[in-house]
Formats: structure tokens, sequence, C-alpha cells
């Protein structure tokens, strides 16, 4: 059931997130990026890379928090953003983010390959 508190504990660890990516050197390109095919999280411009982040907040640490189907969404919703917001030349990563109830973070680089997209 989605209330107000998931709403705001989603917003806060997408927050908490941005903020470990930007202490890393990391721009946050784009928050919340919507197109048809979906949303992401995050974009995040590094060095030598974009970093697409997916971002969950759940009581405990679960990397099997996406699924399939949603990690299927994310990557069309990635294609879409490189497409038009990119000249395609960088390499891309898909990192996950995982916050739990306490507010601890836990950053999964490479969660899912984006060969194949």
């Amino acid at each position: 059931m989605f209330t107000a508190q998931n709403f705001q504990s989603g917003i806060a660890a997408e927050e908490l997130a941005a903020r470990s990516y930007r202490m890393g050197g990391g721009e946050i390109r784009a928050m919340r990026w919507r197109c048809p095919e979906g949303e992401l999280d995050m974009v995040v411009d590094l060095p030598d890379e974009i970093v697409f982040v997916e971002v969950k907040a759940r009581r405990h640490h679960d990397p099997g928090a996406v699924t399939e189907r949603q990690w299927a969404r994310i990557g069309a919703a990635a294609t879409r953003y490189l497409a038009e917001q990119t000249d395609g030349s960088r390499p891309c990563r898909f990192d996950l983010a995982l916050v739990d109830r306490f507010g601890r973070l836990e950053r999964i680089e490479n969660a899912r390959a984006f060969d194949g997209w």
C-alpha cells in the first residue's frame, strides 16, 4: 500500500544516495527522470561513466528488491535517456542503492549489466 510516509521515505533515501555519489565526485544529472518506458531514480555523471541508480528504501537491505520486470523497465528508460540526453559515447552501469529503516546506505555497483538493452 502506498502512503505519504512511504513517499517521504523514498525521497529521503534518494537524497541520501545522491549525497553519497556527490561525495564520491559524481554530478547528479537527473532525479526521478520519467519517460514512457519508466522512471530512473537517479542518473549520475562520474568522470568515466554514466550511472543509473535504482534506490530502494526498505526495512532491511535486500538486493533482490528489484524484480526482473522492474530491471527491464529501468533498462528501457536508461536506453531512452541515453538516446535523448547523451551522445551515447560513454560507458554506463546500473547501481542499486539500498537504504534501511535506520538510514544506512549500501551501494551495489554494477548491480545489473547494461548489455542487452
